[in-house]
């Protein structure tokens, strides 16, 4: 990603020659894929925090959303947005990975790395009051849980 080496140069140079200790930190940086759908995702898959945290420490909320611009355009049909955000059961469900399917995800996607960063909660998230009507708000009021075998309509 030409963001990540591009702070990982600018962390360099303020270490060479300008005093600084910082190392660039490579983990929960945020990735969009700029397809028709775009796709955003930040921290963990569902299968590496399972695969880190171990099946009983992770818990998946995952909701599907219209947005508004889709509703007002015949040729979407039944088309529907995917959001999922993972927590940590063992750090009071600290945020630990968050992916959305649909449009502008990678402007939204950015704005919740900072979430996983500062090391919130879904309890933070939930706290938020959504702007709405935008797609991304259904992370503030996303309950529906994740279970082996069961999905979305």
């Amino acid at each position: 990603l030409t963001p990540v080496a591009i702070q990982a140069g600018r962390l360099l140079a303020r270490r060479l020659f300008g005093g600084s200790t910082k190392l660039m930190d490579y983990s929960d940086v945020a990735t969009a894929v700029f397809t028709p759908l775009e796709y955003g995702t930040v921290g963990y898959s569902e299968e590496d925090a399972i695969k880190k945290l171990g099946k009983e420490r992770v818990k998946v909320y995952h909701c599907t959303a219209i947005p508004l611009e889709w509703n007002l355009n015949s040729e979407r049909g039944d088309d529907q947005g995917y959001m999922k955000v993972i927590v940590d059961l063992a750090e009071g469900e600290k945020v630990v990975g968050v992916h959305i399917l649909g449009p502008n995800a990678g402007e939204v996607i950015q704005g919740l790395s900072v979430a996983v960063k500062a090391g919130c909660t879904k309890a933070h998230l939930d706290d938020c009051v959504g702007i709405h009507p935008t797609f991304a708000e259904s992370y503030t009021t996303m309950t529906e849980l994740k279970e082996e075998g069961k999905g979305l309509p």
